[in-house]
């Protein structure tokens, strides 16, 4: 694709004109243009440098753009960037610090050794934080649940589900049930 088709940022004269919105992104006003089709992913990438989206399957079965607009998860690599309206608020993994319940699901999943190659991260990051906010104290058959979509290669999904739990409180950090090596121990104790 020619610099002047790109979906996020350039554009032809024989195009149709941008769409400029301006939205709060991870608690910071931001103003983007973008030709009419553009995909949320490609904007938020390539014009605010946003890389903890992933473009992992450009089909929405992986979960590695997810991300929060007003509250509720999206995967931007299917939103077209001009469904949100101007003055949305959208938090991806790289917002995720500036609250207490980001750090604390951060430090969790280091804990736990529930990040390993690290590209689905953000985005389980992300669903886990949704998930707390409206499930404070979720056991592990809600977690397994509700990060169903978001596909790791890497951890087998245990030391995810213990992270979640541990971030959500130490009483609920060694009960993720009848997952092999999770009942009884400690968060950060060996496995």
């Amino acid at each position: 694709m020619s610099e002047s088709r790109s979906l996020g940022a350039s554009f032809a004269p024989d195009e149709e004109p941008p769409i400029t919105r301006r939205w709060i992104v991870n608690g910071e006003p931001r103003e983007v243009s973008f030709a009419p089709l553009a995909r949320l992913l490609d904007v938020l990438r390539e014009q605010l440098d946003l890389v903890s989206l992933k473009e992992g399957c450009g089909e929405g079965e992986c979960g590695a753009c997810s991300l929060l607009v007003d509250g509720r998860v999206q995967l931007a690599c299917l939103t077209a960037a001009a469904q949100l309206e101007e003055g949305a608020q959208l938090l991806t993994a790289e917002g995720l610090g500036r609250e207490e319940l980001g750090r604390r699901l951060g430090a969790a999943f280091a804990e736990e050794g529930a990040v390993q190659c690290g590209y689905c991260t953000p985005g389980v990051l992300v669903g886990s934080y949704a998930l707390l906010r409206e499930t404070p104290r979720p056991d592990a058959e809600t977690i397994r649940q509700r990060l169903a979509g978001h596909l790791c290669r890497c951890t087998g999904y245990t030391k995810i589900v213990d992270a979640v739990l541990g971030a959500a409180g130490p009483e609920r950090a060694s009960a993720s049930g009848s997952m092999p090596g999770a009942a009884g121990r400690s968060p950060g104790e060996p496995r």
